[in-house]
């Protein structure tokens, strides 16, 4: 009798872990993912900037300084403390819409080397990723589908009619918005992966 009070104990502790460790590998995955799209912007970013002049990237730094990404619509957290004092959901929510906000920009940013050209099937992977965390970790009444209400101006809009300088700082503007966005992204799917862990710290 006390054989089969322990077995069946096991079997249960067994199925309430088993969504967690799901989760756990989920959150690992798409965490790996994000982390190479960061990498990927930031090389692609210093690329573009090794190309120009000392005084162009000075002039474009200081533009951009002023200037707003496409994506700063999208309400997030303000500072790490806030970043923190978010929900699993709402830092899932956000990642999923800066993801979303890139998929039609990206093909700005393809073409003319083979890391650009493994952008939009990377932001793609991870779109998919971070849905099925939402799903996972969302209540059974509030299911996000793939089509967003927000609405973005896309970023190809910018691009038409430009001239050679203007051309010049808004790719500059594309590619420091892209490096920017996922460098939150991965910020934020970090913190979440961590809350999933009550013994770790999860202090930024």
């Amino acid at each position: 009798m006390d054989r089969a009070i322990l077995l069946l104990s096991v079997m249960c502790l067994g199925v309430s872990t088993q969504p967690n460790t799901d989760n756990q590998r989920l959150f690992s995955i798409a965490v790996s993912r994000v982390q190479h799209l960061h990498l990927l912007s930031q090389r692609i970013f210093s690329e573009f900037e090794s190309s120009l002049q000392m005084e162009e990237q000075r002039q474009l730094n200081k533009i951009f300084l002023q200037d707003f990404c496409n994506s700063d619509y999208i309400i997030s957290p303000i500072d790490k403390h806030e970043t923190q004092r978010s929900s699993v959901l709402n830092l899932l929510s956000i990642s999923y819409r800066l993801v979303e906000s890139w998929e039609s920009a990206s093909h700005s940013l393809s073409g003319g080397s083979a890391p650009r050209n493994q952008i939009l099937p990377r932001l793609s992977d991870l779109k998919t990723g971070i849905l099925l965390l939402i799903r996972a970790n969302q209540d059974p009444s509030e299911i996000i589908t793939d089509n967003s209400n927000f609405q973005f101006v896309p970023y190809e809009n910018n691009y038409q009619n430009l001239d050679d300088d203007e051309s010049l700082r808004k790719t500059y503007e594309l590619l420091a918005c892209f490096k920017k966005d996922m460098h939150k992204v991965e910020t934020y799917l970090t913190v979440a992966k961590c809350r999933l862990s009550p013994e770790a710290n999860c202090t930024l």
